[in-house]
């Protein structure tokens, strides 16, 4: 039986947030320490742990059928590889930074300078695209210390939280791309592979829209029900019961998370009561 084969990086936070959706989407993966290659016990799944750096080239080849990487990776080294899935984890930036005393009003005044950066293809297509010219030191790991031993004007690199810029004595004075991990697909991949893969989007789809979402139980006089039922969003529309004591309705519904004390304020000022929220596993739709 044919296994779809999904490339994770070795370590790190991407590493964990990688391995906890598969664990989320029902996969149950047997590894031991150290092991470079596991399978799954439930799934037709095989994982192979990689340098991040490495994976985009893996994929290429075709020695792997999917992988979960940054976008940020997949943008400067594996370029015509198909985005499946936008996994909504492990976010950050590729930005521009300077030495914290300088001055900056926009991309042009990088015009000649040096610039220390790990991606020089992303970095190189952005000078491009705005028209300036400025000279790379291209550098494999602690980029942040070149400008303060006098290797470069600027930087660009990965952000996170910006406490590393901080350090440094840098400061973010540009965003050239915002990244986060992605599903990725071979563009070799076999028609059997792409069938299980379908399933796993399906699942991951599941996952993520339930991640997005919260559950909304709530109590409503009668007269107020019509005013909450436009309120709430729901997915199609909200469940309506009535309740033991007469004149009350409990209205149960989804709302997204992002609009969650929006909604909650609204609903409470047009009558709500007792209005529960709850966290969601799954959401099959």
């Amino acid at each position: 039986m044919s296994k779809l084969k999904i490339a994770i990086q070795k370590s790190g936070r991407l590493n964990e947030d990688s391995m906890k959706i598969l664990k989320d989407v029902g996969i149950a993966i047997v590894n031991g320490k150290d092991q470079l290659k596991a399978s799954a016990k439930n799934f037709p799944l095989e994982v192979f742990y990689l340098r991040n750096g490495d994976i985009p080239q893996y994929l290429k080849d075709g020695v792997v059928d999917v992988a979960i990487i940054g976008e940020n990776v997949l943008v400067e080294k594996g370029q015509n590889i198909t985005v499946a899935v936008k996994l909504g984890f492990s976010s950050c930036k590729v930005s521009v930074a300077i030495p914290k005393g300088k001055g900056y009003n926009s991309i042009k005044d990088l015009e000649g300078k040096r610039i220390a950066t790990s991606y020089p293809n992303t970095v190189n297509q952005f000078l491009k695209d705005n028209n300036v010219n400025a000279n790379l030191h291209i550098i494999n790991g602690s980029v942040e210390i070149a400008p303060n031993i006098g290797l470069a004007d600027a930087i660009v690199d990965i952000v996170s939280s910006g406490s590393t810029l901080f350090k440094n004595n840098l400061k973010e004075v540009d965003v050239i791309l915002k990244s986060e991990a992605v599903l990725a697909v071979s563009p070799q991949i076999s028609t059997e592979n792409q069938a299980i893969l379908n399933k796993l989007q399906f699942r991951l789809q599941s996952v993520l829209k339930a991640r997005n979402s919260r559950y909304v139980l709530l109590n409503a006089p009668n007269n107020k029900v019509d005013d909450i039922i436009n309120i709430l969003p729901g997915m199609k529309s909200p469940t309506v019961l009535p309740l033991a004591e007469e004149g009350w309705s409990s209205l149960h519904s989804v709302i997204n998370k992002n609009d969650f004390w929006e909604i909650i304020d609204e609903l409470k000022a047009n009558g709500a009561e007792g209005i529960l929220v709850c966290p969601i596993e799954n959401m099959v739709l």
